[in-house]
């Protein structure tokens, strides 16, 4: 049966799935897109990984236009009274839902309209985590592509709806995930002196690395979002972890910072006895807007929606990775009509109205390149 972009968004808010297990998603996205007629004989579908799907349109020896949406949802109980909300433990606070429906929704005008450009359509698996993109580029499959630019957006409800944002040069922040683990020994709260206290290093650790200078002119954030230590309350605790995350707007200036914490870490061990280990996970690159797109694009919409310089945000997002491989744009697109909930929030829900509008600007997007 052939879905309209918003009974797409519905079926997917549904049943959200987190990083590496959106195996239905991408099941229902590849069936309805074989769905619409003709899909079969006009795209090729490739999935490398066994989440997400690039759907490959070619008309010609020209290079391609890449368009990206991210399929993957939160570990996050929706809090919603919304009749499409999620059947399970997780939700689309993020709104990939919207993300993937709008680009769906562009498939359907390619085909229906015939459009003589080479395309490439990337639904892309773990954006929250994992590195999806970093993935999917080391399967070397756009190795067999000569992509000219690529192309992606972000709902949010800092804007009101309708409102598009994006800036020349940098409009997300790198975005660094570390864990630190601290072994210390256990010992009853009475007998400290038996002890190693791993709570109090990471304590003598937040408190270092809060007072790290910041250089006008240069962001940066050390955020950490998790903390646990010990397991009964009379033991001191001989073991702590902390998980969080570095934003800067470079990668350069993120992995400086992560080696400040190296040598902070190296400090809190001599002065406790404490031994720690600093873990390097995903590091997203920061997104960066190419200039002379900016340009165009900003000339383009501002004739039909409202556009906004909306400058750089500490917002981390791997669509960064394509940024560095291909000249690219990408925007953010305003949702609200009075609420300011925030990304990653239970109550984060863009009315479906934004579902075709997104995909009209896509369509603007593609008819001016």
């Amino acid at each position: 049966m052939e879905l309209s972009p918003v009974e797409l968004r519905h079926i997917l808010h549904k049943n959200p799935e987190t990083a590496y297990s959106e195996f239905a998603t991408t099941k229902t996205i590849i069936d309805s897109i074989k769905a619409l007629p003709g899909a079969e004989e006009a795209f090729k579908f490739i999935a490398p990984l066994e989440t997400g799907v690039l759907i490959e349109y070619t008309v010609n020896n020209d290079e391609y236009l890449l368009f990206r949406a991210d399929i993957d949802a939160l570990l996050i109980k929706e809090q919603t009274d919304w009749e499409y909300g999620s059947l399970n433990q997780n939700m689309h606070a993020c709104g990939h839902d919207v993300h993937t429906s709008s680009l769906y929704g562009l498939i359907k005008y390619v085909l229906e309209n015939k459009i003589k450009r080479n395309l490439l359509f990337l639904f892309q698996p773990a954006e929250e985590s994992g590195g999806g993109a970093m993935r999917f580029f080391d399967t070397g499959i756009f190795d067999n592509y000569k992509i000219k630019n690529a192309f992606a957006l972000h709902v949010t409800d800092e804007y009101d709806k309708g409102i598009i944002g994006s800036t020349s040069g940098v409009l997300f922040a790198s975005a660094l995930e570390l864990n630190i683990d601290f072994t210390g020994v256990s010992a009853h709260v009475a007998f400290p002196q038996n002890g190693k206290n791993a709570l109090s290093a990471l304590r003598l650790f937040m408190d270092a690395a809060d007072k790290l200078p910041r250089n006008i002119g240069e962001p940066s954030i050390i955020g950490m979002g998790k903390i646990a230590a010990g397991d009964v309350r009379n033991i001191a605790p001989g073991w702590a972890r902390l998980e969080g995350s570095i934003r800067a707007l470079s990668v350069e200036k993120a992995n400086a910072i992560f080696n400040k914490l190296q040598d902070i870490l190296k400090g809190v061990e001599l002065q406790t006895g404490v031994n720690s280990l600093l873990q390097r996970l995903v590091h997203y690159p920061e997104v960066i807007v190419n200039a002379d797109l900016f340009k165009k694009y900003e000339a383009v919409l501002s004739q039909k929606y409202k556009f906004i310089d909306c400058s750089y945000k500490m917002t981390g997002e791997d669509f960064g990775l394509f940024s560095r491989k291909y000249p690219s744009f990408m925007f953010w697109l305003g949702t609200s009509t009075g609420e300011r909930y925030g990304l990653h929030n239970p109550h984060f829900l863009p009315d479906d109205s934004i579902v075709n509008l997104a995909v009209s600007i896509w369509i603007d997007i593609l008819n001016n390149s």
